[in-house]
C-alpha cells in the first residue's frame, strides 16, 4: 500500500480544508486524512460512491497511503472495499491492480460522502457545530429505526 495515494477531487478540496485544524481556525478534525475516512464511512453508509472527475493538485493533494495506515484507517479502506465487492480477492497485496480499485472505491466513497457533507453545510458559518448535530441527528435516526413501538412510553 505504501506507493499509492488517496486522491481528493478538486471540487471538494476547499471543504476538506475548512474542515480541518488549521493556524487561524479551528475544524472539526484534525488531518486532511481524518476528513477522507469520515467521507468515505459516510458514503459507505449512505450509499453514495462518486466518481473523482478533476483531482486536486494544490493544498490538499492526494495523500500517501502510509498516513491512513498510521491512523489505523487502512481496516476501513479494505472492509469498504470488500462490503462492495464481496470478494476477499479485494484485500490481496500481491496484485496492484486489486490494491488500485480498492483505494479507488475508498476515494469515490470518499467523495460521495464529501458531497453528503457539502450539503447538510451549506450556509454554515461553523463547520463544527453543523456536524455536531448532524451526527446527533444520525444517532437518532438510528436509534429511531431501531425501536420496536412501545405503549409504555404513553403511561404517567
Amino acid at each position: 500500500m505504501s506507493s499509492n495515494r488517496i486522491r481528493i477531487a478538486k471540487d471538494k478540496a476547499e471543504l476538506v480544508k475548512s474542515l480541518t485544524l488549521s493556524d487561524n481556525k479551528s475544524g472539526p478534525f484534525q488531518t486532511y486524512a481524518d476528513v477522507i475516512a469520515f467521507a468515505a464511512a459516510l458514503g459507505n453508509k449512505r450509499k453514495k460512491r462518486s466518481p473523482l472527475g478533476e483531482i486536486s493538485k494544490r493544498e490538499p493533494g492526494s495523500i500517501d497511503v502510509d498516513i491512513f495506515v498510521s491512523r489505523g484507517y487502512d481496516l476501513a479502506i479494505k472492509l469498504i472495499a470488500i462490503a462492495e465487492t464481496k470478494n476477499p480477492q479485494i484485500l490481496s497485496h500481491l496484485d496492484g491492480e486489486l490494491e488500485t480499485k480498492r483505494l479507488q472505491i475508498f476515494e469515490e466513497y470518499a467523495n460521495g460522502g464529501l458531497e453528503i457533507l457539502r450539503e447538510e453545510f451549506r450556509g454554515a458559518a461553523d463547520y463544527t457545530d453543523r456536524l455536531l448535530l448532524f451526527l446527533i441527528a444520525e444517532r437518532d435516526d438510528r436509534e429511531r429505526s431501531n425501536e420496536e413501538f412501545d405503549l409504555s412510553k404513553f403511561l404517567f
